[in-house]
């Protein structure tokens, strides 16, 4: 095992990596979108009352695990899990933090490139004239590999490999290139947010038209922010606010562990794990809900937005909708939205390529260039096919098991690990030793309860989630002593492509697609099992090198 002396700069540089790390795309794409599918201000409170529930104690735990494992020299969840329990299979559940980090960042990366080009879009006036539908088609030729590329053919995947290459470059130069791209990256990120939230909420009805005569931003800000309390007896809104919690925190990845692991020994975690959740959740609250959603109704009404909302808005709507403000203002729009997702983006991917390097160092002794360059290589060759084939449904394939079933496992396991392996009296001296603040007693019962039961109640509704995800139905349908039929989206219907199986039944015209989605999505999910594979027999060589050391 290799050591490394590697640590933070600063005590703002780690808070900033660490919100950078969690503030990414799904502050500004996703959260808008869920809110909205889920009610507004309906999702609002549950989301909230996850975040206090789920999203801190799974902060403290990560963050304990990283310093624990540090200490001992471990920089990755294999080794990090290992130190907590010596039993072998915690090794090989650890490798869902070296896993899901390469998994997501394959086609998390292929986004930032989008937010990528989109900035140059914005800085030449592509969208200058554009209707509606052509920006919108814009986008769909872009990703189908069939235009809006400048005549230089495979653009998209020229662009992605350079993005790639960017974050290879900056994770070279280890901990202090992260540290410098988050003190850039995240002020640039909260004034570009600023610039937009400002527009957005001072739009009022200034743009409604002849076709959309009831266009009204405060609608769009009022539908986020009126509380509706009868959501909290609606599984299906506390299930989507739970699963908002991962997306928005990067919490079940295995990235904090990694950041957390150069703490040194008793440098205050408490106190930093917090001020990294509060500044996510301040950004996606206050600057993730003033965006999209008012600006979208200022000009398209909240009927409109209610209809349609959904994660191409940020590409195939905004752009249109920034040019009504002129040529002058409407490119400087576009470089702030564009800008900031970039930003959002890559500070979260940077995070993404650590563990790997982490692990590499230790066990095998390899540099920062090395381990930067051999993360590039995997990442690539896992990620190359979301680019050719998107449209096939790849992307969302690594995004579904590799970016949001794997985090829901890995966060539960590493929640037992530390409640009730390691054992609360042990881990709540981890989280306190060092700390600057005081930590609330009750959370010692809600990391060994509640927070467990919430995941996996997180996991089960993931896997048997009813039809139309209307789990009221399903849970009177269950107390009447019947069954209920499962949703097409449900994990386990997932399994066996049923899904796509229903498509196939409801739209017989578009069979040669859907079949062909079936057979990506094998591909994809067989790329992902040899990705587990191969980390796990990285580690189980490892633990025989290690071994073999100490005989």
């Amino acid at each position: 095992m290799s050591t490394t002396n590697e640590s933070w700069g600063s005590r703002v540089g780690l808070i900033l990596a660490m919100a950078g790390n969690a503030v990414g795309l799904g502050n500004f794409l996703r959260f808008p979108v869920q809110a909205v599918q889920n009610g507004g201000g309906a999702f609002i409170l549950p989301y909230l009352i996850c975040f206090v529930l789920m999203g801190i104690p799974l902060l403290f735990v990560e963050w304990s695990l990283g310093r624990f494992g540090g200490k001992l020299g471990n920089h990755s969840t294999p080794y990090i899990l290992d130190s907590v329990s010596k039993k072998p299979i915690w090794k090989y559940i650890g490798v869902f933090g070296i896993f899901t980090n390469i998994a997501v960042v394959a086609y998390y990366t292929y986004i930032e490139s989008w937010t990528f080009i989109y900035v140059f879009h914005s800085i030449v006036g592509t969208f200058t004239g554009m209707g509606k539908e052509e920006i919108s088609g814009f986008f769909d030729q872009y990703v189908g590999l069939s235009g809006s590329d400048f005549g230089i053919p495979m653009l998209p995947v020229l662009v992605y490999v350079l993005v790639m290459g960017l974050n290879i470059y900056i994770l070279s130069s280890g901990l202090g290139g992260i540290e410098k791209v988050a003190k850039i990256g995240m002020p640039l990120l909260i004034l570009f947010g600023a610039i937009l939230a400002f527009r957005g909420w001072t739009m009022g009805t200034d743009y409604a038209s002849a076709e959309f005569p009831d266009a009204n931003a405060w609608d769009g800000i009022n539908f986020l922010w009126t509380p509706q309390y009868s959501s909290l007896a609606d599984p299906k809104v506390w299930l989507a606010a739970a699963g908002q919690i991962f997306f928005t925190l990067s919490v079940g990845m295995g990235s904090i562990q990694c950041y957390a692991s150069y703490v040194r020994e008793n440098e205050d975690i408490a106190l930093n794990s917090i001020t990294a959740g509060f500044t996510n959740e301040m950004v996606e609250i206050v600057l993730g809900s003033a965006i999209v959603i008012p600006i979208a109704a200022g000009f398209l009404g909240l009927d409109w937005v209610l209809e349609n909302a959904g994660f191409g808005m940020a590409f195939q709507t905004m752009p249109y909708l920034f040019q009504q403000w002129g040529p002058v203002f409407s490119m400087v729009a576009g470089v702030c939205w564009f800008g900031l997702l970039f930003f959002a983006g890559i500070t979260s991917s940077l995070a993404m390529g650590t563990p790997w390097m982490g692990f590499m160092q230790d066990e095998f002794g390899w540099g920062k260039v090395k381990g930067a360059i051999s993360f590039g290589i995997v990442a690539l060759a896992m990620g190359l096919p979301t680019v050719l084939f998107y449209q096939y449904g790849y992307f969302e394939e690594y995004d579904y098991w590799g970016g949001t079933v794997s985090l829901v496992i890995f966060a539960l396991l590493e929640t037992i690990l530390f409640a009730w392996i390691f054992g609360m009296d042990r881990g709540w001296e981890e989280i306190t030793r060092g700390a600057d603040i005081r930590v609330p007693r009750f959370y010692r019962g809600i990391m060994k309860y509640v927070t467990p039961a919430l995941l996996l109640l997180v996991l089960v509704g993931a896997l048997f989630t009813p039809l139309g995800n209307d789990w009221n139905a399903a849970l009177d349908s269950l107390m009447a002593g019947q069954g209920y039929e499962l949703d097409p989206a449900s994990l386990i219907s997932k399994i066996s492509h049923a899904d796509l199986k229903a498509q196939l039944l409801s739209n017989p015209a578009e069979s040669e697609l859907v079949e062909k989605k079936i057979f990506y999505s094998t591909l994809a999910r067989m790329q992902l099992v040899l990705l587990f594979v191969m980390i796990a027999g990285i580690v189980w060589y490892s633990h025989q090198k290690r071994q073999s050391q100490t005989l």
